[in-house]
């Protein structure tokens, strides 16, 4: 049998979970002396409320290769496709590494460097799901996975900067002038990273929506099987109003809406809102 696992920064809503059967590795998100389990025992609305009260953003963690290790199985026959966070962003590829070197089980274990965040790993950990269920081996899965990333476009528009200032990703400067005149950046992720890549004025349906239609041509060149509007928190009619364009290009079969985990909630703080899909 194939198992197909994440850590939880692939921010996937638990109905996606069940429905592909997908095992979840919670990652660490450390408030001060207090340690929770990002979508276990935490919520992101906690943490923005803890951030505003001490003025700084909450640590996060990888999880540990004991922690990992009970999620794999040596006795057994099954075979494994582990999908990780960005390794330049994380030490969770390399301990999901370590875990099945330290078990014996590398012949078995096929762990991917998503090379993204969020729900940019949450399409190609449900990708593997369905090919799981046609049938595919664990290696012709990691192989197709592979051929796949650099397909993943995964971009977010920030409401606020403060929560990435605190973070140490933006500077003092840079996040006073952005609160004040109301500047939200469009942050993608490429090659593994993430990058500013423009920015945007005024109100919240009005910048969001400039976001999405700045990629309707690349929104049009998308796979069509699927689309993911993931927030962290934003305004109901914001969200609708998204989900209503992005309905009206009439490229997708499911366009799908989950929120944030705590891991990813954490650094972009309330307000985010991102469009991620697969191009062809």
């Amino acid at each position: 049998m194939i198992k197909i696992l994440s850590d939880s920064t692939c921010d996937l809503s638990p109905e996606l979970i069940q429905k592909y059967d997908i095992g979840i590795i919670p990652l660490y998100v450390r408030l001060g002396d207090a340690e929770y389990l990002d979508g276990v025992n935490i919520s992101p609305e906690q943490i923005y409320k803890w951030s505003d009260e001490h003025g700084e953003t909450p640590k996060t963690a990888a999880a540990g290769i004991e922690d990992i290790s009970k999620y794999l199985d040596p006795s057994g026959t099954d075979e494994y496709v582990i999908f990780t966070i960005s390794s330049s962003m994380s030490a969770s590829f390399n301990n999901v590494r370590l875990a099945a070197e330290d078990l014996g089980m590398s012949d078995r274990v096929h762990v991917i460097d998503s090379a993204n965040l969020s729900t940019g790993i949450g399409l190609l950990v449900v990708y593997a799901a369905e090919l799981a269920k046609e049938g595919k081996t664990a290696k012709e899965i990691a192989c197709e996975i592979e051929k796949t990333k650099d397909k993943v476009r995964a971009s977010f528009v920030i409401d606020t900067l403060v929560y990435l200032h605190r973070g140490g990703r933006c500077s003092g400067l840079a996040a006073f002038f952005g609160t004040a005149l109301k500047i939200h950046p469009r942050i993608a992720v490429s090659d593994g990273a993430m990058h500013p890549e423009k920015k945007y004025r005024g109100s919240s349906r009005r910048y969001v929506l400039d976001y999405v239609r700045d990629m309707e041509a690349d929104l049009k060149n998308a796979r069509p099987e699927r689309v993911f509007i993931t927030h962290s928190g934003c305004d109901r009619e914001v969200v609708e109003s998204v989900r209503k364009y992005l309905a009206s290009l009439g490229v997708f079969k499911e366009i799908l809406e989950t929120r944030a985990g705590s891991v990813v909630s954490s650094h972009c703080g309330p307000g985010t809102l991102g469009v991620l899909f697969i191009s062809r």
